[in-house]
This record gives C-alpha cells, sequence and structure tokens, in this order.
C-alpha cells in the first residue's frame, strides 16, 4: 500500500470555480436526442413535453448548470427555423454526419429551451456558421430573446411562446477547422468577427459568445485567433479534445474489452489534457494578460469503438470504471485551471460516447461517470483552494489526480487513484481548517465493469470511512477507485 499525503492550504483561494465546469453536451446524433432524451408526448415512457421524466430528474440530481445543443458538427448544418412551428409541417433533413439517418426537427428551438428551463440549467446554442447565413443567425437570436415588436418575436409569439427565453452563451461555429468548413484561423477569424457583429442583444441579455477555439494542442489556431479575435469581440473561444484509449484514432479499442496495457495508455491519453491546457493558457496570457476571454472545452470525454452490432454512425458505447477514472482526472484538471477554463461540457449526455445516462425502451442507467458528476457537484460555484497532493508513477503515467475547493463553510476533497494493483492510504493535511466532521463517498470495483439494462448498479457510489485526527484526515484509496470527501468546519 502507497502512503500519500494531499497538503491543503484552505487560507489560500487560488480561483472561483465555475459551475459550468460540469456542464454536458446534447447533439442531433445516434439516440442522444431521439430515443434518448426525447421520447415525445405520445410516448409511454413517463415525459414532459415529450423528455423523458427519469432523465430529468437524474439531470437535477447532480445539478447539471449547463447544457450545450444541437452540436456538435451537427449544428453547422442545422437550419434553425426547421425545427419550429406545427412538428407535422416541420421539414425533414438528412443528418450527413451521423449515420445518413432522418432528421425529423420534432425536438427544435422550443424543445430544447424548454427543457433547460425545466432542469435550471443554462443553454448553449451552438450557432450555424458553416453552411447558414448571417441573416439566419442573427433572427436565431432574436426570436429567442427579444420581447418586443419585431418579426421574429411575432413568430415566436405564433408558435406558442409569448416572452423571450433567457439566453447567455451562444457559440458561433463548431470545429471550423474541420467538420464546420475546414477553415484556417485567419478565415475563420474574420467570419467569426462579422457573423458575431448581427447577434444583439435583446431585451436586457448580454451574450456570451464563444469562438470556435482549437482542436487538441493547436495553439497556432489559438494565436491566431486572440490576434484578431478581441474582448471586445468574445468572451471565450472553445477547446475540443478527446481521450482515444489506444491513441490511434482508427482502431480506438473496445469500451468494456480492453487490456491493462490500453488502460494505462488511456491514463496516459487523458492527462495529456492538462499539458494541452497549459498550453492555450500561456497563449492567452500572452494575448489577453487581463484574462478577458475565457476557455471553454465544450467537448471533452474518451471516445471508444462503438458497441458491436449497433449504428457505426451513432457513436454508442458502454461505460465503466475506466471511464469513471478518466472523468474524474478530467474534472480534476479542469478545477485546477478555473482561472480561464469557465465551462467544461462533456460529450455526451445521453447514450454517445462517454455518456453519463444509456437508454433502452423504458428502461435508464447510470453510468460510473454519472456518479462522479454527482460526487463533485459541490466544487460548483466554490473556490480552489491551494493543495499539493504526492503521486506515483505506473507504466508512465500518474496515478494520483486531486482538487480541493472551499464553500459555505465546508471544504470538498475529490482524489482518484488509477492504479490497478496499488491502494493507496491518504492523509489530508488540512492546513488548520478545523473539521466538525467529514463525510466520504467512494466508487470503485474492477475496471472493466459497468452497469448494463438487466444490473444496472453494478457500479454505484456507497460511504467510506474517514478517520479526523489533530488537524488530518485519513482515508483508503482501493486500486481504481475515486473518493470525494466534504469537510463540515466547527
Amino acid at each position: 500500500m502507497k502512503n500519500i499525503r494531499l497538503t491543503v492550504d484552505p487560507s489560500v483561494e487560488v480561483s472561483h470555480i465555475n459551475r459550468e465546469i460540469y456542464g454536458h453536451f446534447s447533439e442531433h446524433l445516434g439516440r442522444c436526442i431521439y430515443n434518448g432524451i426525447y421520447v415525445g408526448e405520445d410516448s409511454s415512457v413517463p415525459n414532459t413535453k415529450g423528455v423523458r421524466n427519469d432523465i430529468i430528474e437524474a439531470l437535477k440530481k447532480i445539478r447539471i448548470p449547463v447544457l450545450r445543443w444541437p452540436g456538435g458538427c451537427f449544428a453547422d448544418e442545422y437550419h434553425w427555423k426547421d425545427g419550429i412551428g406545427p412538428k407535422e409541417s416541420r421539414k425533414k433533413m438528412v443528418n450527413t454526419n451521423w449515420g445518413g439517418v432522418v432528421e425529423d426537427n420534432s425536438f427544435g428551438t422550443h424543445e430544447f429551451m424548454d427543457l433547460c428551463e425545466e432542469l435550471g440549467c443554462e443553454p448553449y446554442v451552438a450557432g450555424n456558421l458553416g453552411s447558414g447565413t448571417i441573416a439566419e443567425m442573427s433572427e436565431w437570436v432574436e426570436y429567442m430573446t427579444f420581447d418586443g415588436i419585431s418579426p421574429m418575436a411575432e413568430l415566436r409569439r405564433q408558435n406558442g411562446r409569448e416572452k423571450p427565453w433567457k439566453l447567455k452563451y451562444f457559440g458561433i461555429g463548431n470545429e471550423n477547422w474541420g467538420c464546420g468548413g475546414n477553415m484556417r484561423p485567419e478565415y475563420y477569424s474574420d467570419l467569426y468577427k462579422r457573423y458575431q457583429c448581427f447577434c444583439k442583444d435583446f431585451s436586457g441579455s448580454r451574450l456570451y459568445k464563444v469562438a470556435c477555439g482549437p482542436s487538441g494542442g493547436d495553439t497556432h489556431w489559438t494565436r491566431v485567433l486572440l490576434e484578431n479575435v478581441k474582448p471586445q469581440h468574445t468572451k471565450g473561444i472553445s477547446l475540443h479534445h478527446y481521450t482515444i484509449p489506444t491513441g490511434d484514432w482508427n482502431s480506438k479499442g473496445s469500451a468494456t474489452e480492453f487490456s491493462d496495457e490500453v488502460y494505462y495508455s488511456t491514463i496516459s491519453q487523458t492527462l495529456t489534457m492538462d499539458g494541452i491546457i497549459r498550453s492555450h493558457i500561456a497563449v492567452m496570457d500572452e494575448l489577453d494578460p487581463k484574462n478577458e476571454i475565457a476557455l471553454i472545452v465544450d467537448e471533452w470525454g474518451i471516445w471508444a469503438d462503438v458497441e458491436e452490432g449497433t449504428n457505426p454512425g451513432f457513436l454508442y458505447q458502454q461505460n465503466t470504471m475506466r471511464d469513471a477514472i478518466v472523468a474524474a482526472i478530467n474534472l480534476n484538471i479542469f478545477n485546477q485551471y478555473s482561472r480561464r477554463v469557465a465551462m467544461a461540457n462533456i460529450a455526451q449526455m445521453v447514450n454517445v460516447l462517454q455518456a453519463v445516462i444509456l437508454t433502452e425502451g423504458e428502461k435508464m442507467i447510470l453510468t460510473p461517470t454519472y456518479h462522479v458528476f454527482d460526487m463533485f457537484k459541490e466544487h460548483q460555484d466554490a473556490e480552489l483552494v491551494r493543495s499539493v497532493c504526492e503521486d506515483f508513477v505506473q507504466e508512465g503515467a500518474r496515478m494520483i489526480s486531486s482538487s480541493v475547493s472551499k464553500k459555505d463553510g465546508c471544504l470538498l476533497a475529490t482524489v482518484s487513484n488509477a492504479s490497478l494493483d496499488e491502494d493507496v492510504e491518504l492523509e489530508i493535511d488540512l492546513g488548520g481548517f478545523e473539521a466538525a466532521k467529514a463525510e466520504g463517498t467512494i466508487l470503485t470495483g474492477e475496471v472493466r465493469a459497468h452497469n448494463t439494462f438487466d444490473v444496472p448498479e453494478a457500479v454505484k457510489p456507497a460511504e467510506c470511512a474517514v478517520e479526523l485526527r489533530d488537524g488530518r484526515a485519513y482515508v483508503k484509496l482501493p486500486a481504481c477507485s475515486v473518493v470525494s470527501v466534504r469537510f463540515a468546519g466547527k
């Protein structure tokens, strides 16, 4: 057993952890929207305005702060007027990016914005820069947010919504270096400035505009973008980076059947997020020294091969304890860089990639990744405090991930142990924080363990013992585990 010390200095507040770091992403891809979130009002599955009640309940439990929609690559071929009005008259289209299936547009602007209201989360709308017009994007913002007399406001009222919705986050294009148009950063920068100019602030709202940022470690894109796009144009730039278990996009490996070697490769791959964020922050600190533009990691997570027998364009994969470790590592990284990282959105919320929820007919299961979000939720809107954790290396990868925050007189420490064979005795030096009590939660299991529709609770959190003694706390981290400890002050 390894003895590891986590040293905390609660007197030093490093940065604010925006709750939006715990955000989610829903794209018109596979069964994320249809037969996932949305089953229709006539479904036998209990629903509210066509959205599954069990999913609404599960998302409220983890306090979902923000939801990104409608894509993804789908966003830059989505024409919003096709998704409003009577459903029987909405246009059908082919989803050319994801499986070539017919998109009937029965889930559109009203359905999405109403869902966000029901969840109490911020909507994050991705606008179509790749194949859409400036007028189309401008009118969409007006349709959603204007509370006066105008053609778009009247159209919204005709479609059953008198008052505008509250919209803060608006992305102008998606992956415009790739599926969103194969653009150069110089060209995109000019287009961005032109499009954003016509996305107006209506009825007291103030759009938090997000520009398409880099893929992975492409700091050239970030540099060119920030040399041309200034704080008066944007509040954030996006970053997309996926964990590919094998490191090979052409053969990513199974979500459930993988060797120990591939597991450690996965951990090494996901840890690159730290260096990637650091490299972009270095450019941002140089070109935006006042920290006026944030980094928005609006697509992240494991991307494995699809489950056997499923549509390869639907990106459906299972979710194991490996995914839980990956989620914990990335969320701790985002916390540590919350000075610049203002939002992150796991890809994706339901039935796609590293989903927090899986559905099959009337059945629904919560994945190990969901439970990590539940264990980490008290970090939302807390203050990151200084902490240093000892570590050890196996197979070339660091095994311990951690972050500590302070809120409402409490401390929350979240720690993961990625090792497959080394248990850890964790000592937490509370740095003078006087804890009246400590509540520990643990998620652990064999690394390939996962929940199924027949056995939905094979992997679930449990209470774990925490000993308080002489200003320190002691807790065990078994191999392949995630632990959260909440300390209440005296």
